[in-house]
């Protein structure tokens, strides 16, 4: 039997997990191919109709079977196969809770069509009424908080809608590049795992690409395991991992890349500017809450730290802006 556990194995997911124990893990991210040609090492993204519908069956039967009774399920499909998905996953007795539009910028432009900027993320659940969902953690400060200072708002913020437009799709430019023809944001995952798992639970990504549902599962303190057909990917994707290893959750007085990380996420997510949060102790305070939660540090970050920090960061994108305008000017 193969060892699972924080492992990226080079194989077929299926026939890997169909020779697996039934029920290890607790969250399911899966980002299958879409079907529509995108050119990977080792697979064929072009499949027939019925044969691509035959297959999706059997992965996601397999995924079901290795969930765990109280588990999540999330898959990631395009506008192609997704009333596809929502089938098969209610023949095999998933219960969704959500249907999430992933609206990204920098979509794929076009010129006799309206632009496509958007993927589907379906959230399902083994039991709906037994589940892991820890909104405390991925709450947002609601609009009654931020604009209105309404009293009856309530202080843990609000839950995300279920159109996700916080996330940028990766473009070739971008530092988070790996190379991988299509690679899910960091950002986007946390979001996933933090909500439906919790620290030492068991995720599992049948799809490893790039690794980040993998690399992400290790920086919130999960277990993983992943698959791939290509061997090239799986190397890659360990090499990614290793690379993350090391990184703080809890840290020291100073900035650590994580803590960097975690707290340009969450005020993007937020959508408090900078000025407004220097305009309104109230609204900082939430905004410290909400980071000192996520990074669960010894000794939590203060008010005016996060303040100055954000200051830099502004100073920062500004300075950066104007060096961009002057060499187009050039």
């Amino acid at each position: 039997m193969t060892d699972l556990k924080n492992q990226i194995l080079h194989g077929d997911s299926v026939e890997i997990l169909r020779a697996s124990p039934p029920g290890f893990a607790d969250l399911v991210f899966a980002d299958p191919p879409f079907n529509i040609g995108y050119k990977y090492d080792k697979y064929h993204d072009k499949k027939a109709h019925e044969k691509y519908l035959a297959w999706t069956e059997d992965w996601i039967g397999a995924c079901a079977a290795a969930l765990k009774p109280h588990g999540s399920f999330y898959i990631a499909i395009g506008d192609e196969y997704a009333a596809n998905i929502k089938l098969i996953a209610d023949a095999q007795g998933l219960v969704m809770r959500n249907w999430i539009i992933w609206h990204y910028t920098f979509g794929q432009q076009t010129k006799t069509k309206f632009a496509r900027a958007h993927a589907h993320i379906f959230y399902f659940v083994k039991d709906p009424k037994n589940f892991t969902f820890n909104d405390e953690i991925v709450r947002v400060i609601s609009d009654r908080q931020k604009r209105y200072r309404d009293k009856r708002a309530n202080p843990a913020g609000k839950m995300p809608d279920d159109v996700w437009n916080e996330y940028p799709r990766i473009c070739g430019t971008f530092m988070e590049r790996t190379g991988f023809p299509c690679q899910m944001p960091e950002s986007l995952l946390a979001r996933i795992i933090r909500v439906s798992s919790n620290e030492g639970d068991w995720v599992l990504d049948p799809f490893c690409g790039s690794g980040t549902t993998a690399t992400v599962a290790h920086k919130l303190n999960r277990l993983y395991t992943s698959m791939d057909l290509s061997e090239q990917y799986v190397e890659a994707a360990r090499q990614r991992i290793a690379e993350a290893k090391g990184l703080p959750i809890d840290g020291e007085s100073d900035w650590t890349e994580h803590a960097e990380d975690e707290l340009r996420w969450l005020y993007s997510e937020n959508k408090a500017p900078y000025k407004q949060l220097k305009a309104s102790p109230k609204l900082l305070s939430l905004f410290t809450a909400k980071l000192n939660d996520r990074l669960r540090r010894s000794v939590p970050y203060t008010p005016q730290e996060i303040l100055d920090r954000l200051g830099e960061m502004e100073r920062f994108c500004k300075l950066n802006a104007q060096l961009s305008d002057r060499v187009n000017s050039i």
